[in-house]
């Protein structure tokens, strides 16, 4: 009798486990990446005001989407990831209709036509497939045996392959490849063989010329030829390279100092508060402000990857692999052209640069990153 007392007023193992979740998983927010990216935005703010030349407009505005980034980050936390798989269809869908009508009906700026006009508001269909492709193949590969069969690798190819088609055709060389990667970086994560991730290679080797030949536009090709000789044309074609690295390699280990750049504040360096903007940080923070905000990309990307390996269902790790690696890519790009060591292809600083809808897009990922991340734990015995 006095056992059973004893078993009796032991606790519930279960109970245990049940434990009240947290105001943070409630909410669904990761407070290690929110903490992470509101330092990165507010190091940004501060870098955009001497890149702008002290234009406070610049600095208003971009607070202004990063406010609104920050709203669509929690909104996008809050959805269940079950609603992004079943609906992705239809987002994929839809975002290649308005890929479609951009070519027809869209708005040309600088001899591209990459926007639609609705109601006097502008947007750029595109930023919407950035979230859209890597959705869309992760979905795809959910129900699928992984490693996925050839079958479904080149479903998940036509996936990727349609809109970067309809991209390039804009043109946009920058966010195509972008978005490509987005979806590739789902697949590969998937198990992909070595077998054909070579054959992948070799056929990508063997496509080179003729993309060379007919794939690229004069100036797409001039870039190129650009990143192995800068110095053919330093006021021309390579004049955009030549003062980036001349800002980098003035600052030094320590800059010059906040707001003292003479290729920014001379103006220059060109793009100096979008996709060059980390030119202006090398010059005035030296090499070390460059290494610390490098440090903090590096973090937040050690975060997606931890949420990744976190993640309950395929399509949940599928998804916060390639929403953390293009993010990455993002990064590895720019800092790539500003050192002249990728073509220019017009890639921004993710929320550095001076943007609206990229980093509207870029931090309704991050929020459902979010979402996986406080997605209900499985308890495994």
């Amino acid at each position: 009798m006095a056992s059973r007392d004893y078993m009796h007023r032991l606790p519930d193992a279960g109970s245990s486990l049940r434990r009240p979740a947290s105001l943070s998983r409630r909410l669904h927010i990761d407070v290690p990446l929110l903490l992470l990216l509101m330092v990165l935005a507010s190091v940004g703010l501060v870098i955009l005001y001497s890149a702008s030349g002290e234009e406070i407009h610049y600095v208003k505005r971009q607070s202004v989407f990063l406010g609104l980034a920050f709203v669509g980050m929690l909104i996008a936390a809050q959805i269940p990831l079950e609603f992004y798989r079943r609906w992705s269809p239809w987002f994929y869908l839809a975002g290649c209709c308005l890929l479609v009508a951009v070519l027809f009906v869209g708005v040309g700026a600088k001899g591209a036509q990459r926007w639609l006009e609705i109601g006097g508001f502008r947007f750029q269909p595109s930023e919407a497939l950035k979230l859209a492709v890597p959705i869309s193949v992760a979905a795809y590969l959910h129900n699928r045996t992984l490693p996925p069969s050839l079958f479904s690798v080149i479903g998940a190819l036509v996936i990727v392959a349609v809109p970067a088609a309809l991209i390039v055709r804009q043109p946009d060389l920058g966010t195509s490849i972008l978005i490509a990667a987005s979806g590739l970086f789902a697949l590969y994560l998937s198990g992909l063989s070595w077998k054909m991730i070579g054959s992948a290679v070799v056929a990508a080797l063997a496509a080179a010329w003729p993309m060379w030949q007919w794939g690229l536009r004069d100036y797409q090709r001039q870039r190129i030829l650009t990143l192995f000789n800068p110095d053919a044309d330093r006021l021309g074609a390579g004049w955009n390279i030549f003062q980036s690295k001349a800002a980098i390699g003035s600052g030094g280990w320590s800059g010059k100092g906040y707001m003292q750049g003479t290729q920014s504040q001379l103006d220059f360096l060109p793009e100096s508060h979008t996709d060059f903007i980390i030119a202006v940080l090398a010059e005035e923070w030296g090499m070390r402000g460059a290494l610390l905000l490098l440090l903090l990309y590096l973090l937040i990307i050690a975060r997606g990857i931890y949420i990744s390996l976190m993640a309950q269902s395929v399509f949940g790790r599928l998804l916060a692999g390639s929403i953390t690696l293009t993010f990455f890519v993002y990064v590895f790009v720019n800092i790539g052209m500003v050192s002249g060591l990728l073509p220019v292809v017009g890639v921004p600083l993710p929320l550095v640069s001076h943007g609206g809808t990229s980093v509207i897009t870029l931090m309704a990922g991050f929020g459902i990153l979010m979402a996986i991340s406080t997605e209900k734990r499985r308890v495994l015995f």
